[in-house]
């Protein structure tokens, strides 16, 4: 998920960046003095970083550890109001988007390395298919167990969208009143660009490295971008990327990248994820959202309502 921004730097706008969650990281305020400005923004990484600790499976101490560690062993676990609003949401969206958004997908990394040009045997994704699916989990608000020996919840599909919205959220509490939370590329808007102006935003590029596809205004609400080009491989004129699709444990086919505007970024990037997956369906599906998106699929063809005016 990419995108930067185009504006050069405006009077009086002040920008920190920072890395979390594996990601460059920017925060930019407008017109606050400087010790507000700062207070501000080391509170809104503090809370990313809580987040990142919070729900990271690389972390032993995290509940995403604990809950999988508890894997098979017919314990529930329960968890905190926080976690448990964040399992009904993705509850929610696996059944909403016919069961495309799983948050139990992140195991099939033990077939899929996308550092080496190499197919998994059908074998062995089916072997791991057998760990995979919601419908395998139990969830009693606010307990939850994965049922089977080496079943996993991973948040890394949803997890940094939501601590740019709560980012936002911190800075706005904080009294700032004009910013942009960047994490990666999944953004967030807090409050009212000075003027009346929006953020200029490029779109990265799905086939050309540090170049940017189009320029896009977001005055609003949040922006996430998932694509084909980060993390794959090709191999015999094919691509094959990150996002797997949880029906078939194969990564997702027909489209370069979908970038979608919604109120929150935790939704735009659930719903250009699952966009991602559903192939020729996508389109349909992305305008009964009734949100502004830009995509571009597999042949380069570009589609958008709302998003991509300036597409090159």
């Amino acid at each position: 998920m990419s995108q930067r921004s185009a504006d050069e730097a405006a009077p009086g706008e002040r920008s920190f960046e920072f890395s979390a969650m594996g990601s460059p990281c920017r925060i930019a305020v407008e017109d606050t003095p400087g010790e507000v400005a700062q207070n501000a923004v080391a509170a809104a990484i503090d809370e990313v970083r809580r987040i990142e600790a919070k729900y990271s499976r690389y972390r032993p101490d995290s509940i995403v550890s604990r809950i999988n560690a508890a894997a098979g062993k017919g314990d529930l676990i329960e968890v905190d109001d926080e976690t448990a609003g964040l399992l009904a949401f993705a509850s929610d969206l696996h059944a909403v988007s016919d069961g495309l958004f799983d948050p139990t997908t992140g195991v099939l990394r033990s077939v899929w390395d996308f550092s080496l040009a190499r197919l998994p045997a059908q074998a062995e994704v089916q072997d791991v298919l057998g760990r995979v699916g919601w419908h395998r989990v139990v969830w009693q608000r606010p307990r939850i167990a994965l049922t089977l020996p080496g079943m996993e919840l991973d948040f890394g599909g949803f997890g940094k969208e939501y601590a740019a919205d709560r980012a936002a959220a911190v800075l706005e509490a904080a009294g700032i009143a004009s910013g942009l939370v960047n994490l990666g590329g999944d953004l967030r808007v807090v409050g009212r660009r000075t003027g009346g102006r929006g953020w200029v935003l490029g779109i990265a590029h799905p086939r050309q490295p540090d170049a940017v596809f189009a320029s896009i205004v977001l005055r609003a609400g949040g922006l996430a971008t998932s694509g084909d080009y980060e993390r794959f491989f090709e191999l015999d004129g094919r691509r094959y990327c990150h996002i797997l699709d949880p029906r078939t444990g194969w990564p997702a086919q027909g489209w370069r990248s979908v970038s979608v505007a919604a109120p929150a970024c935790l939704a735009a990037g659930a719903i250009s994820t699952v966009a991602m997956l559903k192939g020729s369906a996508a389109l349909p599906f992305l305008r009964e959202q009734a949100i502004d998106f830009l995509a571009v699929d597999s042949e380069g063809g570009v589609f958008h309502e709302g998003l991509g005016g300036g597409a090159s």
